[in-house]
């Protein structure tokens, strides 16, 4: 009873019934790719740009940028499971974030509120892992690692991670969420992915690691975040030399461009 394949096989729909059912999920390849932001954005001294790939038709990856009062609210995440359930929970976290944004509180207190939104709302099996950050235009990131594979600041020199410091989204109604100041530089970057880019196997089973994706970085600061994330995806490519890819992947890169004025 809890596997409709067990009960309907799809082989076995007529012609028509598979007409509908192709057409429900090309609809809803439709509503997340509306969902997404522009894969480019400029604000308040600060410049964007992401790579959004999904396994299948959907995604369960969720992917936010939004410019607000002069600087830059971003979240990369990504919500246990796959395919078609793990993209209606994609959706709900947009809508639950892009909901809270509006009230302007800090990011701590954002993802508690959107944590207890989620929990009540949520089967209790699901969770989502998520890194939140608003960039303003003074250079300063605040931002929280809830659970989530570890953005790495790309500086002159340094490639340094930002480790978790919560639990991820869904697991406990009242967890708290504690969030850290970073500054940057103009020319210094953030990067943010999903497991699917560093957990990428090639054909001898090789996992692509966040050691390589590092690799790549080092000679990327000061490159616009367009080439930064092109090239990275052109490295696990290669890497992948073939081998298909069996998770949804994203990939943003954050870059401050300007001083404040």
């Amino acid at each position: 009873m809890a596997d409709p394949l067990i009960r309907f096989c799809l082989a076995h729909l007529t012609a028509e019934q598979q007409e509908v059912l192709q057409e429900d999920l090309d609809l809803a390849v439709r509503i997340q790719d509306t969902l997404l932001p522009s894969r480019h954005l400029r604000s308040g001294g600060w410049e964007a740009c992401y790579h959004y790939e999904p396994a299948g038709p959907v995604s369960g990856d969720y992917c936010d940028l939004i410019a607000t009062g002069g600087g830059l609210f971003f979240v990369t995440g990504d919500v246990s499971g796959k395919g078609v359930a793990s993209s209606l929970l994609m959706s709900h976290l947009h809508a639950i974030f892009r909901s809270l944004l509006s009230v302007g509180m800090p990011i701590g207190s954002l993802l508690e509120r959107a944590n207890r939104v989620f929990c009540e709302s949520t089967l209790p099996s699901f969770y989502a892992t998520l890194v939140c950050g608003h960039a303003h235009p003074t250079g300063e990131i605040e931002i929280c690692n809830a659970g989530h594979c570890p953005p790495l600041l790309v500086r002159p020199g340094e490639i340094a991670p930002v480790e978790a410091a919560a639990l991820p989204l869904g697991l406990f109604g009242t967890g708290t969420f504690a969030a850290r100041s970073i500054r940057l530089e103009p020319g210094d970057g953030l990067v943010l992915y999903t497991d699917g880019l560093t957990e990428a196997r090639n054909q001898a089973g090789e996992e692509y690691a966040a050691e390589r994706l590092a690799e790549v970085l080092r000679g990327a600061h000061g490159q616009p975040p367009q080439r930064v994330t092109t090239a990275c995806l052109a490295d696990l490519a290669a890497f992948l030399g073939g081998a298909p890819k069996t998770d949804d992947l994203t990939l943003m890169a954050i870059q401050r461009v300007s001083a404040a004025a």
